[in-house]
């Protein structure tokens, strides 16, 4: 590690120690509380879903755009930088967020190849580093729940890569999807007594009834030390409805719902896309360039300055955690240099049009909204947390990316913010995801109690694209049975192809 970075390393470690006791500590027996230190990061999936979504019905344009930019925004380059920021947190315990895998097949029979897996990834990244880490799991239970998908569909999903489906494929084009996952990383000193997941029923439709975006949690019981506790990874729903109470505020009543009753210290790590400003003025870009959830008659404006006495939750998964109990470990979210969220999704430096409202907000140019969160409940000290990851374009932790679009965007972006340029502006420089990272630390009484398991729910397995792919296979059986049924006709009848 280098000086500077050691030194960034120092200043992170620092900033996790006790600054101010937000619970008192409750040992059992005279033994002393033991410190944890908790990081959450949402890794990001490589491509902006939402103009992807606007492609549709168009579903091999919006598939070739997510490729496209997956392959802009490399995560060869992205991981060691994500690996060597959780690294300097010191964290024994991670939540990650959009853990995706890519995977790919030339037809419907043939096998389904995994392209990129980015939490493997991350994992063996974090071990080349002497940092040994893996997915909390006892037995065949792991803290791993796959959420949103799109299958690899031939015909439907069809991309072309020139430089990796040749050696991968024999073919310069394959059918690919995704499945983004929340997944509990534990440090192997982290004793992992039991895990699971569980799954939300406030779903998200984008094609009611057939494309639906499913989400859910992640959890494991860890003892660490004399203390046993729960931590819990989630990713909230992003997208919402205009007029109706967004579906991250109904998966935080179950969240709550589901950890009313715990006895023993529960953390939650994640990206519960949930600014404590929202819902805000819908035609403000200044206010919400993000595209937040807006007010409407069945969600009113969020109150200025909202504090926990004073802030309206109805329509906001932040405050209905609070209200509940919950305690941040992670830094003051109404402070704008502590946003998390708003980057470009090329990864080169700030949206172009959000850069004016970020510095107006008093952020750091990059970043518009609060979206990330440690937060604490039952029998604990909090201290407050950090924000990293977020340093652009002069960070240690960014990397030279190099499409055309990022080096425009790149360049604009730092002309813009009056910041130095990369050298000759010949080069992109990137951040290794769009969202910051948020570290914290925590005193946990000694204790052994333990909570029943939380709820186990599944998903239904006839999902839209399981039934896309099975409607395809129906079809091309369909189409080479009346070919063969044709041709049997020919042969009985004395017809040749050339009269046909």
């Amino acid at each position: 590690m280098s000086s500077t970075r050691k030194f960034l390393s120092h200043l992170l470690v620092l900033a996790l120690l006790p600054l101010a006791g937000v619970f008192p500590s409750y040992p059992a027996h005279g033994q002393e509380p033991e410190r944890v230190i908790f990081a959450t990061r949402n890794i990001y999936l490589g491509a902006d879903v939402g103009i992807a979504m606007k492609k549709l019905p168009n579903f091999p344009a919006a598939a070739q755009f997510m490729w496209d930019q997956v392959r802009a925004n490399d995560f060869s380059q992205r991981a060691p930088l994500l690996a060597q920021e959780l690294i300097n947190t010191g964290a024994q315990v991670i939540g990650i967020q959009e853990a995706t895998t890519w995977h790919c097949r030339t037809g419907l029979f043939s096998k389904e190849v995994v392209v990129h897996d980015f939490l493997g990834d991350l994992i063996k990244e974090l071990g080349s580093r002497g940092a040994k880490f893996s997915i909390a799991a006892v037995g065949q239970e792991r803290a791993l729940n796959p959420g949103f998908e799109i299958a690899p569909i031939p015909y439907l999903t069809m991309v072309e890569d020139r430089d990796r489906f040749p050696a991968l494929f024999g073919k310069e084009r394959a059918a690919c999807g995704f499945t983004i996952s929340d997944a509990l990383l534990v440090r192997d000193d982290v004793e992992v007594i039991d895990a699971g997941t569980s799954e939300y029923s406030a779903k998200y439709s984008i094609i009611p009834t057939l494309m639906t975006i499913y989400r859910g949690y992640s959890w494991a019981d860890l003892k660490f030390g004399a203390s046993t506790f729960r931590a819990i990874t989630t990713h909230l729903e992003s997208l919402w409805d205009s007029n109706v109470i967004p579906n991250a505020a109904l998966q935080a009543d179950q969240l709550i719902g589901d950890l009313k009753n715990s006895k023993m210290p529960v953390v939650i790590l994640g990206d519960f896309n949930s600014d404590p400003r929202d819902p805000r003025a819908a035609d403000d870009l200044q206010v919400n360039p993000g595209g937040q959830p807006a007010a409407s008659e069945e969600c009113v404006a969020q109150v200025a300055q909202p504090t926990l006495t004073t802030a309206i939750d109805r329509c906001n998964a932040y405050w209905k955690l609070l209200r509940a109990g919950f305690v941040e470990l992670s830094p003051d979210a109404l402070d704008p240099k502590n946003y998390t969220w708003g980057a470009d999704a090329l990864l080169a430096g700030p949206a172009p049009d959000r850069i004016k409202a970020s510095v107006a907000m008093g952020a750091n140019g990059v970043f518009t909204d609060r979206l990330d969160y440690i937060m604490i409940k039952n029998g604990a000290s909090a201290f407050n947390g950090a924000i990293f990851g977020a340093q652009w374009p002069e960070g240690l932790d960014t990397w030279s990316c190099s499409s055309r679009e990022q080096i425009t965007l790149t360049n604009d972006g730092a002309s813009a913010l009056g910041r130095k340029l990369p050298p000759a502006k010949s080069e992109g420089r990137c951040l290794p995801s769009d969202h910051a990272g948020i570290a914290g630390a925590a005193d946990l009484p000694a204790s052994e109690i333990r909570d029943p398991r939380l709820p186990e729910r599944a998903r239904s397995p006839f999902t839209f694209w399981r039934i896309s792919g099975v409607l395809v296979l129906l079809l091309i059986a369909g189409g080479v049975r009346w070919r063969w049924r044709r041709r049997s006709l020919r042969r009985g009848l004395g017809v040749s192809k050339a009269v046909e």
